[in-house]
Parts: structure tokens; sequence; C-alpha cells
């Protein structure tokens, strides 16, 4: 399947985490422990919210069918910029095929949207999922994965206004048609939606084994418990990273998001809340 990372705090050098880490992103494209595939190498993406930007402003895009870990590109611009909320994601192609269009993250005006896992059997169920988009979002889709596909679903069902529940409405809505053309487990997946403002982290698959999952603990308390920890130093005190999988050893760092819950990282911290729970 795929990887990917997503941080929201203050403004950073986008390198900081998707390069300089004992175990990076980039370093997970060629060799990733917990995911379904270990080398993550039909493409990236990196999607960004830049500093100082207006309110609403869209998030700026850089996508490549080439892999990640020999991207000159990336470093450049990973090095050059800075966010205050950052997506990025290594690409494992399970079926579509390598394109940028394909790769992620998606973009729909201030919205990003990635996703790590699958619609089992897309091809068998992709008419029905396809044709209840709206109409007037349906010439946006431009690449041909079940990921993007799913994010029109959720902006259909009101994603710009309640992304828990449009997220919901349309996992619901896959789970239906997989269900209704013999699909037992049509839904695999970690989620990431962000408007530029909140980050909703979403784990949830219809067997109950969703992929893995976890965020960072608060940056205040990683301090207290490794207060000679150099590294931390380039962080603010409301940095908060969403990853596939930890980015270091360091124990505590990291805390597993559970199944079928969401986590949604806002200026206060992380708000954890169940998801399609059963």
């Amino acid at each position: 399947m795929c990887r990917w990372l997503a941080y929201t705090g203050e403004p950073l050098q986008p390198s900081t985490l998707i390069l300089d880490p004992q175990h990076s992103v980039v370093a997970m494209s060629l060799n990733s422990p917990l995911g379904a595939e270990p080398v993550n190498g039909d493409g990236f993406g990196f999607g960004w919210y830049s500093d100082g930007a207006s309110p609403g402003a869209p998030p700026s895009l850089f996508r490549s069918i080439e892999p990640a870990w020999n991207d000159q590109n990336l470093r450049e611009i990973a090095q050059a910029v800075r966010s205050p909320l950052f997506f990025t994601h290594v690409r494992a192609a399970a079926g579509p095929p390598i394109q940028q269009t394909n790769c992620h993250p998606f973009r729909h005006e201030r919205w990003l949207f990635m996703h790590n896992g699958a619609i089992s059997r897309f091809g068998l169920i992709k008419r029905d999922l396809v044709l209840a988009v709206d109409p007037a979002l349906y010439p946006t889709i431009q690449g041909t994965t079940d990921s993007e596909v799913l994010f029109h679903l959720a902006l259909t069902f009101g994603l710009t206004d309640d992304p828990v529940a449009a997220v919901g409405e349309a996992i619901r809505l896959v789970e239906s048609a997989g269900h209704g053309a013999g699909v037992q487990f049509p839904m695999q997946g970690t989620i990431a939606v962000s408007d530029g403002t909140t980050l909703w982290a979403f784990r949830y698959s219809s067997q109950g084994r969703s992929r893995s999952l976890f965020h960072s603990t608060d940056i205040p308390t990683l301090r207290g418990m490794y207060p000679d920890a150099e590294r931390l130093s380039a962080f603010g005190d409301h940095a908060q990273v969403v990853v596939s999988e930890p980015l270091n050893d360091l124990p505590g760092a990291f805390v597993e998001v559970g199944e079928s819950t969401v986590a949604v990282l806002d200026g206060s911290g992380y708000h954890h809340r169940p998801f399609l729970a059963a």
C-alpha cells in the first residue's frame, strides 16, 4: 500500500520530518517494517500550506512518479519552504497505473486528502461509486485511483462542513456497494484530511485490521521525558505529527491511534473520537 505523514504546528522546514529523522518518510519508501509492502517506490507527493498565506488560500502540491529516495527536487523544496501544515505520501501502487495524477495527496480548493489502504475489488464497484459523486465535482477527478474517488465522495457528502460525518458517509457507501457485490471487507485504510487549520486523521477498516497509524506525544511532555534530546529543539510547543510508522526509536514518543478512531488535531492538541465503531 503506502506510507504517509502529516504535520501541523509552528511553521517548520518540512525536511525536518520528511528527510532528517532516523526513520523518515523517505526512509520508509525504501524500508517500511510496518507496511503491507516494505518498499514504496511508485511515486510520492508533498502538499503544503505556505507560511503567511492568506486565510483560505489553497495549498501547494508537488507530485512525482519518481521514487522519493531518488528525487532531488523533493529535497530542494522540503529544505526551501516553511509550512505550518503539510502532508507527504509515498506510494506502492496496488493496481492503478503509476502517473502523477494518481499520486497523493489530492487537493480541492483549500482541502488536502491522502489515503493508505484500498477499496477491495474497486473495479467491481467503481461505476456505482463514481456515479454517486456530485456532477459538479466529477470533472475534477483527474486520476484513476480508488482514493481519489473516496475523496470526491467525501466532498459530495459535505466534507467542507463536517469532515468526520462526510468521510463516514463515504465509507458507508463503499461498504454498502461492496457488500452488494459480494465483497466481504470492502474498506481498508488510514486517511488524512485538512483545511489548512485543522487536521483529521482516520483509522478504519471493514475487517477491523487497519493499516498502522501513530501520532506524536506533545512536545512539552517529550522535552520532560528527554531533556537532553537536541532533536526536539527544532519543534515548537504545538508541533504535532501523525504518521504511518514512528519516526524514531524514542520510547513513548509516538502513540498508536486505535481502530475505528479519528484523531482531530487543532491548536488545543489531540482529540480522539470513535469513528464508525460497531
